[in-house]
């Protein structure tokens, strides 16, 4: 028998798959301009702690050995061990130290004695988004997520990519650091994935992202914001009657359609007004507005600026 790829492939068509537009959570982080990066990956000796927290971003721990404490004000401390994953969607104030009891304040960031046994190998990094749109994402996130061993057994593409990122940093090929960054990334979303697959998330932009309904309302309105989106044509997108569509994506998204519709264009037009020297009036087409003036009002009573104001902050 031929092993040539004719005769591999008989039916072409049936073997490959038209991607299309991006999905609507795709296109949101996307859009978002998602990214992470690690700065701390290294062995601590003795008696530490740390806190990074305070930077607006989304911190996280990973602990590739030994183990540590995680400390919040208010709550029990508990114990992180190694392959254990910490983030903080809200930048929630924390320190990791080496012992269960809270550690004095001179201790957090002030270092250790190197001469000390290693206690833990700790990763530290954060993730953010460059847009810094208010969109909300994360709202119904919990302030601290810890993914333990067996939450992580049970998720290998999530334990594969921590496996990989210790790997990059302790081997530090060159190119680890842009490989560890991307990895990342990758590592954020499927975090996203897993909270939303594990059932504890009832509601909120996220839980809608993953609604097999509504999310083809929401990548409609993502990839295709200059349409003339009505209520009834997205709720035709979603296979759903107007009403039902209605009640379903304020439940969720916690605002009605048309006003995420009209927060989505301004995002887009705050981006092209900020890095773009294209036309107020090439802008407002974009954005799903027939005429400047109507494009103007709608920016100004959304956000509270014009788009003079905005434009004046350009960065092409």
């Amino acid at each position: 028998m031929s092993n040539s790829p004719s005769s591999e492939i008989s039916n072409p068509e049936a073997n490959n798959v038209d991607i299309g537009q991006p999905d609507a959570l795709s296109s949101l982080l996307i859009g978002l301009q998602l990214h992470g990066e690690v700065y701390v990956s290294g062995s601590f000796c003795g008696a530490w702690a740390v806190d990074t927290s305070g930077k607006r971003h989304i911190p996280f721990h990973l602990v590739s050995a030994g183990r540590a404490w995680l400390h919040i004000e208010g709550q029990p401390s508990r114990v992180l061990n190694a392959g254990d994953l910490v983030l903080f969607p809200r930048d929630l104030a924390h320190t990791i130290s080496h012992s269960e009891q809270p550690p004095a304040a001179e201790l957090v960031n002030a270092g250790f004695d190197s001469s000390e046994p290693v206690t833990t190998e700790m990763i530290c990094g954060y993730f953010d988004f460059t847009n810094k749109a208010a969109w909300p994402l994360l709202d119904s996130l919990e302030d601290v997520i810890v993914l333990d061993l067996s939450q992580q057994s049970l998720q290998p593409v999530l334990r594969a990519f921590i496996d990989y990122i210790v790997a990059e940093l302790k081997q530090r090929n060159p190119g680890f650091l842009a490989v560890v960054n991307q990895l990342v990334y990758l590592l954020f979303v499927q975090v996203i994935r897993q909270q939303i697959e594990s059932g504890r998330l009832k509601e909120g932009l996220l839980v809608a992202l993953f609604d097999p309904k509504i999310s083809k309302a929401l990548a409609a309105i993502h990839n295709q914001p200059q349409h003339n989106w009505s209520l009834v044509s997205l709720a035709q997108e979603s296979g759903m009657g107007r009403s039902s569509f209605a009640a379903l994506f304020q439940r969720l998204v916690g605002m009605p359609a048309m006003r995420y519709l009209t927060l989505w264009r301004m995002r887009e037009a705050t981006e092209l007004l900020k890095y773009t020297n294209r036309s107020m009036l090439d802008i407002a087409e974009q954005c799903g507005y027939e005429s400047e003036a109507a494009f103007r009002k709608a920016f100004k009573q959304t956000t509270g600026e014009t788009p003079g104001a905005i434009r004046k902050q350009a960065k092409y």
